[in-house]
Formats: C-alpha cells, sequence, structure tokens
C-alpha cells in the first residue's frame, strides 16, 4: 500500500484537544461496520477513511456497504468516499478488519510505511515480533513494538485475538494468577454473526448445531497461553449455534493450587485492569461481571453488558476429577471479542506512545 503515514483532516474531541485520523480496513464487512460505528464520536479517534473491495470502491460508504448490525451508518461515515485496496491513506491509525489471506501482506506493507497498524486478523498474532494483547490482561506487551523491524519508521503492528479468546483470556487471568491452571477444556457456542456477513445461510443453522467451525480449535489454545504467558494444556471442541450476537464456552480448569468455586469467585469479582483510569475510554472500569444465577450467562441477556464490552462469567462451580474448577464465559464476538477489542488496542498505542508520534505529515499524499 503506498505513502506512508500522514495527518489528515484534524478533528476535535469533546474537551477540545485534537482527535488521530483512523483508517478502516475491511469497512464494509461486519467486524468493519462495528469499528466504523464505535469511532462515532469517539474521544479520542475520528474516522477519516473507509476502505473496501476494488468492486465497491469510489461509492460512498451508505451505498456501498450491506448494513447488517442494526440501524443506519453514522451520517459523517456514509458520506465517506469507499477507498480501493492500496490507495495511499492520509490516517497515521489504521484499524483492520481484513480476511486473514488479505490483512497477511497489507499490514507488513503497512507497518513498513510507518502506520500504526491494529488489527482483528488472524494473520500475525502468533509471530513472535506482534503483541498479542487484551489490554486489561497483558497490556504491557505493548512495549514489544519498539522491537519491531518497522519501528524506527514510525510503524507498529499490534492484535487481538481470536473472539473466543478474549473472553477466555479475561476470565482466566485472575484465576491462573491467583492458583495456577495446569488444563482447561473447553467447549464453545459460537454465534451466527462470527461467521461474517458470507458465512452460513438459513437453510444451514435453522434449529441447527453445526461441531465445527474451519481453523478455529486450533487458534485458542496457542493465543490464550501468549496471552497468558502460560503453559496451559488446552483441549477445545467448537460449535457454530444459531444464535445472532454472543459466543459461550463452557471451561473446566485443573487448577496447580485448588481452590474452592467461591474463592475463585471472590478472585474473579475483584479483578481490577492494570491501566490508567480512563486511559482507554473504550473500556469499562469492571471488564468481568460475575453472575450468580444458576442459568446465566445467555447472550440474549448478557452480551450487551457494558455496551457489549464486558465479559460475563457465571455457573461457577466446582467440577468433578480430573477438574477442579467449571465456569461459563460469556462474550459479544463482534464487540468485545473484534471490533472494541482492535479499538481498545489501538487506545492503548495512543497512550504508550502518545498523540504526537501518531501525527505524521508527508506531502507526498495530497488531497483526494
Amino acid at each position: 500500500m503506498g505513502g506512508s503515514a500522514m495527518s489528515g483532516g484534524v478533528m476535535s474531541g469533546s474537551d477540545g484537544s485534537p482527535t488521530i485520523p483512523v483508517a478502516v480496513l475491511g469497512a464494509t464487512g461486519i467486524v468493519g461496520q462495528r469499528l466504523v460505528r464505535m469511532l462515532d464520536g469517539h474521544a479520542l479517534f475520528h474516522l477519516e477513511e473507509v476502505v473496501g473491495s476494488e468492486r465497491r470502491a469510489g461509492r460512498h460508504y451508505a451505498g456501498a456497504t450491506p448494513w447488517a448490525i442494526g440501524g443506519d451508518p453514522p451520517p459523517g461515515a456514509g458520506a465517506l468516499r469507499l477507498l480501493a485496496p492500496g490507495e495511499p491513506l492520509r490516517s497515521p491509525l489504521v484499524l483492520s478488519a481484513l480476511p486473514a489471506a488479505v490483512a497477511k501482506e497489507t499490514e507488513l506493507a503497512l507497518a513498513r510505511s510507518g502506520y500504526v497498524v491494529c488489527t482483528n486478523a488472524s494473520a500475525h498474532r502468533m509471530r513472535a515480533d506482534t503483541p498479542l494483547i487484551v489490554p486489561e490482561v497483558n497490556g504491557e506487551a505493548i512495549s514489544a513494538i519498539a522491537a519491531q523491524p518497522w519501528s524506527r519508521a514510525g510503524g507498529a503492528l499490534v492484535a487481538n485475538p481470536n473472539c473466543v479468546v478474549v473472553g477466555l483470556a479475561m476470565a482466566l487471568a485472575p484465576i491462573q494468577r491467583a492458583f495456577g491452571i495446569e488444563s482447561a477444556t473447553v467447549v464453545t457456542l459460537q454465534a451466527l454473526s462470527g461467521a461474517g456477513l458470507s458465512g452460513l445461510n438459513a437453510v444451514e443453522v435453522a434449529g441447527n448445531v453445526i461441531p465445527g467451525i474451519r481453523g478455529e480449535e486450533e487458534k485458542i489454545g496457542p493465543e490464550l497461553n501468549k496471552i497468558l504467558e502460560a503453559d496451559i494444556e488446552v483441549s477445545v471442541a467448537v460449535n457454530r449455534v444459531p444464535v445472532l450476537d454472543g459466543h459461550t464456552a463452557h471451561v473446566f480448569c485443573k487448577l496447580r493450587t485448588p481452590t474452592t468455586h467461591l474463592d475463585a469467585a471472590r478472585v474473579l469479582r475483584d479483578f481490577r485492569p492494570r491501566l490508567e483510569p480512563g486511559s482507554l475510554p473504550t473500556l469499562p472500569a469492571r471488564p468481568l461481571a460475575v453472575r450468580t444465577e444458576p442459568d446465566r450467562p445467555q447472550p440474549r441477556l448478557d452480551a450487551n453488558a457494558e455496551g457489549g464490552m464486558a465479559v460475563t462469567v457465571g455457573r461457577i462451580r466446582a467440577a468433578s476429577p480430573p477438574h477442579d474448577l467449571a465456569l461459563v464465559v460469556g462474550v459479544h464476538n463482534g464487540i468485545r471479542g473484534a471490533a472494541g477489542a482492535c479499538l481498545a488496542n489501538a487506545e492503548l498505542c495512543l497512550a504508550h506512545r502518545g498523540a504526537g508520534s501518531l501525527i505524521v505529515r508527508n506531502k507526498d499524499v495530497g488531497d483526494r
């Protein structure tokens, strides 16, 4: 992708300070749509550019996008001209909702050209030099961007994990820190929206459960261990279920230091992120919601906790051997598990680097 990072039209936040221009790649897909919505009125960023496929390029975003997340595109976003892949970007910060195959080269090219790239794609999550971040759990890993080969050009590449892993990492991090986890068995019930706009059709999923999602099971263990800096033996079975939004995971843990389910629940309730309060406005102050009802969490009731950015944990109980502890984790796959995770990582980059490092001028990229 040609050109290097540059500030676009400077706008002001609610406190009068300038906001950072942002480009969204893959803006017409479901995750891209959620990013566009979440950037509307954001305190630190404003949407400057939207990038889609060649066949949609040149049209206004509102007319080119099969809007699928309810309501309408924000008016300011809807009026933007959709850019084609490879067009120079004015925005120094890029949020990527690209498919993994496309993201692999595109994101590297942008980082090498001096852009700060926060990606939801799986292409670079397991690269040794790419921090895989859930800010409340391992936000300190952002310091690794200083050692990336493109850092001298001002570029960075930061990834958020798989949508199930975000919820698992949030729920298991306090337990891992307090008691240690030797192994975990995970069974997921994953919502239809996780398959994207071109995913499963109604005939496949109506009244049905599909016991397998291609490429999903093998991501969960390695990504979870990278975030937790652990060596947990993870066994996974994934299922697609006829739920619109909200992934659910049943988790059974063997602990290194066995404890009661009451102590585990207390540790989860007491969890607070190691972050400066208010520094990442997308994140709630309490990212874990612990439910005591015997039938929660449920996607319909809990996926939108804290605007979809909280992870809900319930059914915390003793488990039969060889496990010690069982719990159920609920996460909004499209918000906390994808768009919101990517946006929070962008906020973390800004907090780590400062606004001055993100606004770089390049006279080679002119007005469009």
